[in-house]
Parts: C-alpha cells; structure tokens; sequence
C-alpha cells in the first residue's frame, strides 16, 4: 500500500481513535470557535489532505513547526513571523534555517479561513490544529485540542533553545524541563514523533564517522544500518557541502506512517540520529522503560503522547487580550508591535529532525 493511500484510508478511521481530556490551561478549550468558526477543523483538514496528495511530508513537518513555535516563548505562532523592520525571524534561527517547511500550507488554511471567519483563527491555533490532524491522517491518534489561542506580536529571533540532534540525554532533559515539560514521559513520548519524516546527512554524519571526535562510528549504531548510511552520506570530498542535504528517512521501514516502530528500531540500535538513540542506550537511563513499553505498546505509546502533546500545546498561550488575532501569519497587524514581557535565552542550538 503506498504511503499516500496509507494516508487517505487513515483519515477515514481515525476519529474514532482517541480522545485527550487534558487541559490544563482555563482559557483554552476544545469548542472555543463552536460559535465564531464551528468549521475551522474542517477547514484546515481539507487543505491538508490536499497537501498530501503532492507532499507526503507535509504530516511530520506540521509536527516540527507546532514543536518548534511551542519551545520558543510558548505556542504563539511566532515561529510563523518573516523578517521585517521590527521582526527578526525565527525562522532563520539555526535550528530553523533551511529546514522548517510548510509555510505555505499555513498560508493556504489562514487565507481559507479567513474568508468565512475573518479575524477569528489564530495562526497558534492553526499549528496546533494541523498537526493533530497530521496524526491522525498519517495513521495515529486523534485528540480533542484545546483552543483559544492568540498571536504573538513579537519573534523570538536568531536566540532559541531546541533540543539538538547530538544532545546526550541529560541534556534532552534540561531542554524539556526549561519549557515546563519536566517528566520523562514527554520526552520520550515526543520524539516518538520521530516515526516519520526525514532528516538531513548533517544531522546524522557525525556518527557515521567521527563520534565524539574518536574517528570512529558511534558504538551504539547497528553496524548493517551505519554501512547503510555510510552509502547514502559519504565523507564530502573537495569542499563538496551538498551531501549534507541528502534526505533519509527517519523511520526506515514503516518511513510515513505514525505508529510505535521509531521505538522497536531504538531497541535494535537503529535511531537515526544520536538524540533518539541515547533514550535507549544511555548506561542506567531511566527513560528505558518507557521506550520498552511504548515498542510492546502501541496504544500506551498513542495515549501518552496525546498527553504529551495536550502539554506542549498548553506552554505558555497568550490568550484573552494578550497578542493579536494575525490577518496575515506572516506578519503582525500592527505597524509598531506592542511590548510583551517574556522571559528570553542566550543559548543558540540546532534542530533534530527534518
């Protein structure tokens, strides 16, 4: 079965699923636009399925944007902003440069919805709404997201925190417990979403050659699957950057579908990037656990990181008068963004997946 029909023939079961109840933040709900937009999930669903037809990344990529907005000041949609007078954009940040996508969808649902609800939607709430709905067609769960969030005036610019591709585990979890999700289920939970997409060599190249500095292969990469990827991203030759843009799959064998293998490959010494892998490889990690049973339990994987997902979607929304309903997702509507206090950080990282 292609990855597409996978896809399609997912969507038409998976509302019967599962249903979170985690809402942790009083302003937000599930039926906030029942009365002002009662079709925004359908809206943004169709044009998403659209966007299948021609891009079957554009599931996982959803994931990263609502991920990437989120770890940054909370779920503003400020990730969304481009470069402009007043707005550094976060979107040439170096975990974001070149490697975050489907701008253009966004686009697509505000225009959409702005049509039949103008002035209403969020662009926080369209991230948080497509990717739930990127699970669900890509064969996940499926949730009842909460909602009511509004726009950030402001960009986090070129300084923001991510979770890097090379981190070690301790530091996974300083990155997680910085933002507010500080147990270990939602690490482990959320890079579960590391059963699809892509990724680029330079993500991963390092481990394939030089590990740590030592010359060698990182140890805790299958031999089979590093010779693999030593074929795909050779050493680059005469200053020949381009192999790091080569794409592989991040799941290599159910590559689009969201399931629980990204955890059966991590017990077999088979994540692709560094960050996955030290989840289970880590001596003595108390994250272990949770990947054997999310890679026995597919349902216990799916339940969790609705939770999960519920939790980074509740960081820090500006709700009420805070912010702004934007016209335009690309752009604040006001000439001079009004002042917002939020706490910032200094620290620069790189992103881990494609």
């Amino acid at each position: 079965m292609s990855s597409l029909l996978h896809s399609l023939l997912a969507a038409l079961f998976c509302a019967a699923f599962l249903r979170g109840s985690l809402y942790a933040q009083a302003q937000l709900t599930p039926d906030f636009y029942s009365q002002s937009c009662p079709n925004v999930t359908n809206i943004i669903s169709d044009i998403l399925v659209d966007a299948f037809t021609s891009d079957i990344r554009i599931g996982a990529s959803f994931i990263r944007l609502h991920f990437h907005d989120c770890f940054v000041n909370g779920c503003d949609g400020s990730l969304l902003l481009d470069n402009s007078a007043t707005i550094v954009s976060e979107k040439e940040a170096p975990p974001n440069n070149n490697s975050v996508r489907g701008f253009d969808v966004v686009d697509r649902m505000k225009a959409a919805l702005e049509s039949v609800c103008p002035g209403v939607v969020s662009c926080a709430d369209i991230l948080t709404i497509a990717s739930e709905r990127s699970v669900c067609l890509s064969g996940g769960p499926e949730w009842e997201v909460p909602l009511g969030r509004r726009d950030s005036l402001l960009s986090g610019g070129l300084d923001i925190v991510m979770p890097a591709f090379f981190d070690p585990l301790d530091e996974l979890k300083r990155k997680f417990i910085l933002v507010g999700l500080n147990n270990n289920t939602d690490l482990v939970a959320l890079s579960g979403a590391h059963t699809f997409g892509r990724a680029q060599c330079l993500t991963f190249i390092e481990r394939l050659y030089n590990f740590n500095g030592t010359g060698e292969s990182d140890p805790t990469l299958d031999a089979t699957f590093a010779r693999t990827l030593r074929r795909l991203c050779p050493i680059p030759t005469d200053g020949n950057t381009t192999v790091f843009t080569i794409l592989t799959n991040l799941d290599q064998n159910t590559t689009d579908a969201f399931d629980n293998r990204y955890f059966t490959n991590l017990q077999s010494n088979r994540g692709l990037l560094q960050s996955d892998q030290e989840l289970f490889s880590t001596p003595g990690a108390d994250t272990i656990e949770i990947v054997n049973n999310f890679a026995s339990n597919q349902t216990a994987f799916f339940e969790s990181f609705v939770v999960s997902m519920i939790r980074m979607g509740n960081l820090r929304p500006l709700t009420g008068n805070e912010g702004e309903i934007r016209l335009n997702c690309r752009v604040v509507n006001a000439p001079s963004p009004a002042t917002i206090t939020r706490s910032s950080s200094n620290e620069v990282n790189f992103v881990s997946s494609i």
